[in-house]
């Protein structure tokens, strides 16, 4: 080999060793500045895509073994970087009078380093564990001013986010006036195609705060309302399952509900379904089978709830309820106001729900009746209000003790009180009522049966199970047939004073005593004295 030749080999050996060196100590060099290149741009990313301050505590990137030569020639395509987030602390608009927005514990995510400098950059995978959001109320969130007003070139992300997994995260729609929130615990969520813009699809599974239960649900998410974070629009189907009520006052059981709901972070209209198998007051302790079909506006800030017509079934009793669930300014508790229309009831839903024991009496009922329960301070029995009529067909008392005497009442009306055939006669029952401190007074309450009537006005104690009311009993039949043998005789010179109103027999009347066991007697006023003399 010539010398000539020699140096060449030698010059090009060089040449070959300084460019691989140059290309070691650029690789070296670009992978050293890729860590605080990441850094600033997660950061602009939650900066601009939240319209917050952001507190990083600690951010590592790592960069997975690769040739400094491999990464120059493939440009970097197939290097990933894995950045790991601890710490971070998201304030809307960089304000400390409320709660953090965002407080998250860590979150990491991989990137393909080479698409870092790609327009847009693209993230296959954010993992985030530990995240608690909070959402103010809408009359004390700070003014944001108008999106559409904001500067397009700031409130670029330039980051797609293909998917986000959500570990143990808490919502929190905080409420006026440091009352307490309304918290829900989010076990897992999964959204996909997290762009701007653009709503995100979701899997969630959480747990609702009141009644506690477990709701699984799927839809849409966003986009992310940066300006008025409550005003995110938020869409989805949802299974409700194994829910409590029994940590309300008054009433228990497990409900099982599904439908779909619309709306934002801050109001929600939902429709579906909802059964408990084993629906009961506290008080009585006997369950009903209970079933609806429900549309429902809720505001997210506060937990009021409007009932649009809501359609349920009580056993076998079909009504409708409107009205209203809602928490004014200044009170601890919620206000419930109702309004409850049942036009062909079953009346041993309603006397097996409310009462202790077997029910006493069967039939149809048409009941209209408002409810309401101001705020819950004490037990539901000492603060329920009812203002209502009721009309009662095709009754009949279950207890034989009742049932006899009403069986008689019926004869002695209709002029024949030997004739047994008269036997389990039906009544006609009407009625306009109020109830207040567990008290129920009737201003009108009227009962029928063949051959007689009654019209009665007082009340009935619910607490003490005491009955005490007052009125007339009008006859078909004189009161000399409504006797037998001598007496029968004997009392037809005094039925001209008893015929008055166009009845055979007016007497005034009592009922007193029990549910159980009620009195039917005269009612001695003054004028039915003087006549007794």
């Amino acid at each position: 080999m010539s010398a000539k030749k020699k140096k060449w080999l030698i010059g090009i050996g060089v040449a070959v060793g300084l460019g691989v060196a140059v290309l070691f100590v650029a690789g070296h060099r670009l992978a050293r500045q890729i860590d605080p290149y990441i850094r600033e741009q997660a950061k602009q990313y939650l900066e601009k895509r939240f319209d917050s301050d952001v507190q990083i505590t600690g951010l590592k990137v790592s960069v997975r073994r690769m040739s400094p030569f491999s990464m120059i020639f493939r440009r970097w395509h197939g290097a990933r970087a894995r950045v790991e987030g601890s710490g971070i602390i998201l304030r809307h608009k960089g304000r400390r009078d409320i709660p953090p927005l965002f407080v998250i514990r860590r979150f990491s995510f991989e990137i393909d380093l080479g698409t870092i400098f790609d327009s847009p950059k693209r993230v296959q995978l954010v993992t985030i564990d530990g995240m608690e959001i909070n959402i103010p109320p809408k009359g004390e969130r700070p003014e944001f001013g108008d999106e559409d007003t904001q500067d397009d070139d700031a409130m670029k992300t330039d980051v797609i986010l293909d998917e986000v997994v959500i570990n143990d995260s808490m919502l929190t729609i905080l409420p006026r006036n440091g009352k307490k929130p309304l918290e829900f615990l989010l076990h897992y969520i999964r959204l996909e195609s997290a762009v701007k813009n653009v709503p995100m699809k979701y899997n969630a599974s959480l747990t609702n705060a009141r009644p506690p239960g477990e709701i699984l649900s799927k839809g849409t998410f966003g986009p992310w309302a940066a300006g008025e974070p409550g005003d995110s629009p938020l869409t989805g189907d949802y299974i409700f399952d194994k829910a409590d009520l029994g940590v309300f006052t008054g009433i228990s059981g497990i409900l099982h509900s599904t439908g779909q709901f619309e709306g934002s972070l801050d109001t929600i209209t939902a429709k579906g379904e909802a059964s408990v198998p084993d629906f009961r007051l506290k008080r009585a302790g006997n369950a009903v089978p209970l079933k609806t079909k429900f549309e429902v506006l809720v505001d997210g800030t506060n937990g009021n709830t409007v009932l649009k017509p809501v359609v349920g079934v009580l056993g076998k009793t079909v009504f409708t309820t409107s009205g209203a669930v809602i928490k004014q300014d200044g009170d601890a508790h919620r206000t419930i106001s109702l309004d409850v229309d049942m036009p062909k009831g079953d009346i041993r839903d309603l006397l097996t729900l409310a009462m202790k024991g077997e029910t006493f009496m069967e039939g149809q009922i048409a009941l209209k009746t408002k409810i309401d329960i101001p705020p819950l301070s004490g037990k539901v029995k000492d603060k329920l209000m009812l203002d209502g009529q009721f009309d009662i067909t095709k009754g009949k008392f279950l207890r034989s003790t009742i049932q006899d005497q009403i069986d008689t009442l019926s004869r002695r009306g209709q002029g024949q009180p030997k004739n047994m055939e008269i036997d389990e006669v039906v009544l006609a029952m009407a009625g306009r009522f109020k109830m207040n401190d567990e008290k129920i007074t009737f201003d009108s309450l009227s009962f029928a049966v063949p051959g007689s009537g009654i019209d009665l006005k007082g009340n009935y104690d619910l607490d003490s199970d005491n009955l005490d009311f007052h009125g007339t009993l009008k006859l078909d039949a004189k009161v000399s047939q409504t006797m037998v043998g001598w007496k029968r005789w004997l009392l037809k010179p005094v039925d001209p004073f008893f015929s008055k109103g166009g009845a055979g027999t007016l007497l005034h009347i009592q009922v007193v005593g029990s549910s159980k066991a009620p009195k039917f007697g005269r009612d001695k006023g003054p004028n039915d004295d003087k006549k007794d003399k």
